[in-house]
């Protein structure tokens, strides 16, 4: 049937304006609007009735409204609510928080172009403003259980206590990296590897690796690691420094060039 309108539409509209010639698109569309009319009215054959007819008739009286809002692409995924009570969605490396209830367990993500629904066990539990903003979080703070140890003690003032236990260079080392501007998950996190990091390590060499990356201004956590893995702890070299060519005879130096004309 749809095929077959296609085909009737072409012989009633765009064959009888194929020798026609419109000067704009205004023009051009008011002509396919009179000949979609005619095509309308026309009697069907072994019908009663036309098209219009039967529209007004059997169909007007049931359209509903249009949306008020624009249809948006929905996507999918499943992923586990980790410790500190965020999923992570890939498509943005954004963190969203999710009631701590639901933490070790898989929910399931809705998200749209603008918003980001979470359900667990077939029930709303969260929703959020879609963020764009990569290794960024969006935490609701009625979703954090204060009450839970892991909360009580995740803080800039336990970390500094914690690195303080272990090694000088390690505390200043989180000092620093406490002043920057970032969310403190992400910060907390950073700590949380630098201990795992420090437990592994030998002294010696994670209080080097410390005061290289203190030294660099690199204070995040796979700048340490690299260093250790790669048994940088004792390397001494520095960034190049701009240097003076030696003197030398053989180095004409740029006043050979100023001074040199070609001739011709």
């Amino acid at each position: 049937m749809v095929e077959n309108q296609v085909k009737l539409i072409y012989n009633r509209v765009y064959a009888r304006l194929r020798n026609r010639q419109f000067f704009s698109l205004g023009a051009l569309n008011e002509a396919i609007k009179g000949k979609i009319k005619t095509h309308n009215q026309t009697r069907m054959q072994q019908k009663p009735w036309c098209r219009e007819e039967r529209f007004l008739a059997a169909e007007k009286h049931l359209l509903c409204p249009l949306p008020d809002t624009t249809f948006e692409l929905k996507y999918y995924c499943e992923p586990k609510v980790a410790n500190n009570n965020h999923i992570y969605i890939g498509r943005d490396k954004h963190y969203y928080s999710v009631p701590f209830t639901c933490v070790g367990g898989r929910v399931k993500v809705v998200y749209t172009r603008s918003m980001v629904y979470i359900y667990a066990s077939g029930k709303q539990v969260a929703v959020h403003i879609r963020s764009y903003q990569p290794a960024g979080y969006t935490t609701i703070k009625e979703h954090l259980n204060f009450h839970h140890r892991h909360y009580m003690d995740r803080s800039p003032s336990y970390y500094l206590e914690k690195a303080k236990e272990k090694f000088a260079e390690l505390h200043l080392l989180v000092q620093l990296l406490f002043e920057q501007p970032r969310h403190p998950e992400q910060l907390y996190r950073t700590c949380d590897g630098l201990l795992r990091l420090q437990k592994k390590a030998p002294a010696a060499a994670f209080a080097k690796a410390c005061e290289l990356a203190i030294e660099y201004r690199n204070f995040s956590y796979r700048f340490v690691g690299r260093i250790l893995q790669n048994n940088m702890e004792d390397h001494q070299d520095h960034p190049a420094k701009e240097q003076s060519l030696p003197i030398h005879g053989n180095i004409r130096g740029k006043e050979y060039y100023t001074q040199t004309t070609i001739k011709f």
